[in-house]
């Protein structure tokens, strides 16, 4: 430590800059670790190891390291310090770079000025460290600024800050369709005084829903509160959003709100129906305004892109705030008509302070941009040009802008244009009287006309994309359309995703269209989703920045992942619910909850009469086809209890039929006994008889064959 000392009490070296420094002192001791254990077979202390050089000792006078730093690995030489002087302004290098020197006033005195000249120092430390430039002073000015932004950011993205806390009205949010499965949307939104229903939609049959053709949601709730409903609110014209709006007329009727084409598509609906009067509840609206609808809402339609023309979001003001509901949608900034989604509205919603947000989940696992409805017309124009025979294109029915492209490649391709199904029909029909598309009429034949032409010169556009039995294309495919049959020169387009649920359905249409020896083409670039992906839902939740959030439209899953999505958007995981259908949410300022469910369901109805099945036909429907059926008939004496004949039993889907008879004399014991132990005074209730014979049968076919068959007694007692 002498070395030390003594360097620390050197005086500070007051030569001028660019001379040369002092020599070192010779008292250096070799290079090596501090702590570093010598190996073994080494000598003195200073002697080399084995495998290294014998280098002499640095000939410098700088001072001993005092530090554990491990030794250099490389075979750099030794620096030899004769340097001429710094030719730069930095002033001469003193003693402060010594490490830990020992306290003096000079010491002081030199790191108080070094601190206040901010002087460069080594970085890297030790020998061979490169020199670190110094820290820049900050400007306290634009310090201030940089605090000023981050709080403007803090108050833009925070809807909490735009609402008015001080608010204590409320309003209820109560699905009673479209989650939980896809199709069926209905909802309905609450004051205290007032309510409106926002689309009223059909959904489609599972395959145990024997006789069934749609299904329309369940009425109950909207009958109690059928006093405070003021109007239907309609987002756009797809089934799953207007389809059921006739079966609720025929109960209740209030003012339809909506653009012409959803309001043209549910009159041709009351034509069907024989209700061609209630096109009096009319009310078509211009997008870009607000709506007073009752005494307690204003409502505004936003235009919105979707797989169907003029779709709308809706912004929803009450004295609780602003309610957006997105209906479905996609942004598409290159729709067919050109005209994109009115994000703008949607910011200055967002803006103003949005208090609850009801969005799309039905693509929130899509991660990519949904693409562009245009993306399809380069996969129609490769297919069409290299069709040589008929071309058969299936789409859904109320995708117009689709059958459009399809019919505009066709022209191209100088075919005829023959339309194929009612309500392909219809819609085009009704896009056309409106003039949302313009087509020249001289370009359509009918299917008669088609089947005399050449095949090459005929385009055939149909429904039956999703392998409905009743569609034309699955009729064309089974060889029972009227018209056209399938020919193995005919290339089918298939121009529509599969449906959950109906991917069985579709696939058996295939093979038939194969069988016959079709070409089946459906590529994935002839067809785009109508919904939006997770970066669009992002984009919607960017926009509004609600600080509620209710993900509708959608499976459970579905609605889950959209909360995940709407989270990593900022939006607090306690602000978001995931709702099922009789939810009935209660939002305001403050706070959101469930308060209650209310009674949801499904009614069945029958498409070839439009009249509702009773819920045990049903059920007695999938019990037979299921389970099977047994009908019992039996004479009875009223004096004794006794069969008076042979009762007759028949059962259909139970037991073969080389068994009837076995089983026949089967059930005749089990009645026998039944009638042995009969509980005095039932003889007397023929329908109390029937029940018990009932379930006496029923128990004893579960023992024997395990099956719970529907069970038809008839007891006449004599």
């Amino acid at each position: 430590m002498a070395d030390e000392h003594t360097e620390s009490q050197a005086p500070a070296d007051t030569r001028p800059q660019g001379e040369n420094r002092p020599p070192r002192n010779d008292n250096r001791r070799p290079f090596r670790p501090r702590n570093a254990n010598r190996p073994e077979g080494s000598t003195e202390e200073g002697a080399p190891r084995e495998g290294q050089d014998n280098r002499p000792p640095r000939q410098d006078n700088r001072p001993p390291r005092q530090d554990n730093r491990p030794p250099r690995q490389d075979n750099r030489p030794p620096r030899q310090d004769n340097r001429n002087g710094r030719n730069d302004n930095q002033p001469p290098r003193t003693n402060h770079l010594i490490r830990n020197p020992a306290p003096s006033d000079s010491a002081t005195d030199l790191s108080t000025e070094s601190e206040n000249n901010a002087r460069p120092q080594r970085s890297g430390g030790g020998r061979g460290g490169r020199r670190g430039s110094g820290s820049s002073p900050i400007d306290t000015n634009l310090r201030d600024f940089v605090l000023k932004n981050q709080e403007v950011h803090k108050n833009r993205l925070n809807p909490h800050l735009k609402l008015n806390l001080d608010n204590n009205e409320k309003i209820k949010i109560t699905p009673l369709g479209g989650l939980g499965e896809i199709g069926g949307n209905i909802t309905v939104i609450e004051t205290e005084n007032e309510a409106i229903i926002i689309d009223i939609g059909m959904s489609f049959p599972n395959e145990e829903m024997h006789g069934v053709d749609i299904l329309v949601p369940d009425f109950t709730y909207l009958r109690e509160i059928r006093k405070k409903i003021v109007a239907i609110i309609i987002t756009h014209a797809h089934e799953d959003h207007i389809g059921a709006v006739p079966y609720f007329f025929k109960e209740m009727q209030f003012p339809i709100y909506g653009t012409p084409l959803p309001l043209a598509m549910i009159g041709n609906k009351f034509d069907e129906h024989h209700m061609r009067d209630f096109r009096r509840y009319f009310n078509p609206i211009v997008k870009r305004q607000v709506y007073r609808i009752g005494n307690d809402f204003d409502i505004e339609w936003m235009h919105m892109t979707h797989s169907i023309i003029d779709s709308s979001s809706l912004a929803i003001t009450t004295k609780a705030g602003t309610v957006i509901h997105t209906g479905d949608f996609k942004i598409d900034f290159t729709p067919v008509d050109g005209y994109t989604a009115d994000i703008h509205r949607l910011a200055h919603y967002g803006e103003k302070g949005v208090l609850c947000l009801l969005s799309d989940s039905t693509n929130s696992y899509n991660k990519e941009w949904t693409p562009s409805e245009l993306a399809v017309a380069p996969g129609f124009d490769r297919i069409f040009s290299k069709a040589e025979g008929r071309i058969i294109m299936s789409t859904f029915s109320s995708n117009i802008h689709r059958v459009y492209q399809a019919i505009q490649y066709g022209i191209k391709c100088n075919r005829k244009i023959c339309v194929i199904g009612r309500s392909m029909e219809r819609n085009l029909e009704i896009a056309m009287q409106y003039e949302y598309i313009k087509l020249p009429k001289n370009i359509f034949v009918d299917a008669e006309e088609a089947n005399r032409m050449n095949d090459k010169d005929v385009l055939i556009v149909t429904t039956g994309s999703q392998g409905e039995p009743s569609s034309a294309l699955f009729r064309m495919a089974i060889g029972e359309h009227r018209h056209i049959k399938i020919k193995p020169t005919d290339l089918i387009v298939l121009s529509a995703r599969a449906i959950p649920g109906n991917e069985g359905s579709i696939s058996g249409m295939l093979n038939y269209l194969q069988r016959a020896g079709a070409k089946v083409a459906n590529d994935r670039d002839i067809h785009v989703s109508g919904h939006a992906s997770m970066e669009e839902q992002k984009l919607m939740l960017r926009l509004t920045n609600p600080k509620f959030f209710l993900p509708v439209h959608g499976e459970y899953n579905h609605i889950m992942k959209h909360r995940d999505t709407a989270i990593s958007c900022g939006v607090p995981e306690r602000n978001i619910l995931l709702m099922s259908d009789g939810d009935c949410i209660e939002v305001s300022s403050k706070m959101m909850r469930k308060s209650k469910t209310v009674k949801t369901g499904k009614t069945y109805i029958d498409n070839q009469n439009n009249h509702q099945i009773e819920d045990d036909i049903v059920i007695d429907r999938q019990k037979m086809a299921s389970e099977g059926m047994v009908v019992l008939v039996a004479q009875v004496s009223t004096a004794d209890s006794r069969l008076l004949s042979k009762p007759l039993v028949t059962s259909f889907g139970l037991v073969a039929d080389r068994n009837d008879k076995a089983f026949a004399a089967e059930m005749e014991d089990v009645l026998e006994h039944f009638l042995i132990n009969l509980k005095p005074g039932l003889i007397e209730n023929p329908k109390a008889l029937e029940n018990d014979l009932r379930q006496v049968v029923r128990k004893h076919i579960y023992r024997k064959m395990k099956k719970y068959p529907l069970i038809v007694p008839h007891v006449f007692v004599m």
